[in-house]
């Protein structure tokens, strides 16, 4: 995204910073499970086996799987959102049904709504989980598993709200403009920044032995 007279767009360049530190704090999370990993793995449970073995066999990796990709596809609508941003086409030329006819409205809701259910995915898998009695305290897994997954699900929330501030944004204003094609892309790229990270940590928790 460039500026004037070909100059990158500060806001653009300022989000990349940022999110540069943000998945700098995301590496020290994965650096810290997998040390903590390393470290307690022989540790014993209840039943026989390893805390790790236990406590993972209590995630449901089938639904998390389900959620992740309605979370991915959801980076695919909100491209389609920018897509029709850099184009200046805000709201649909068509009938609603018609997705070919959206705009970025359209687009950026469905996007919102996609993210939503992801949130409430996760809340739904946090309270199964504490039905079998895996909890921020319960043990060190506990604490590694809601704290990751937890400052994601924050992050994914900064974005559900930043759809709503854009969205909100064409009802008010008369006209598309410059900066809220800029803003538009620039919350994309928070939105693809936050599915990378989920997919590497549903890697990581859900699919990694």
């Amino acid at each position: 995204m460039y500026g004037i007279k070909g100059r990158p767009d500060p806001v653009s360049v300022g989000t990349v910073v940022w999110l540069a530190s943000e998945l700098m704090f995301f590496a020290a999370l994965f650096a810290a499970y997998f040390t903590i990993r390393n470290v307690t793995n022989g540790l014993p449970a209840a039943d026989g086996t390893t805390l790790w073995q236990a406590q993972t066999a209590k995630l449901n990796w089938v639904f998390a799987t389900i959620n992740t990709i309605i979370l991915v596809l959801s980076s695919v609508t909100c491209q389609m959102g920018v897509h029709r941003a850099e184009h200046g086409q805000v709201a649909r030329t068509g009938s609603l049904l018609n997705v070919f006819s959206w705009g970025m409205r359209e687009w950026y809701t469905l996007t919102f709504v996609m993210g939503s259910i992801f949130i409430g995915g996760q809340v739904y898998e946090y309270f199964e989980l504490f039905h079998h009695g895996l909890t921020i305290s319960s043990d060190v897994y506990g604490s590694l598993f809601f704290l990751a997954t937890g400052f994601h699900g924050l992050h994914v929330t900064g974005g559900l709200i930043a759809f709503l501030f854009l969205i909100g944004r064409t009802y008010l204003a008369r006209t598309f403009t410059r900066e809220q094609m800029v803003n538009s892309v620039v919350v994309s790229y928070y939105w693809h920044f936050v599915d990378i990270i989920w997919i590497i940590l549903f890697a990581v928790i859900y699919l990694l032995k």
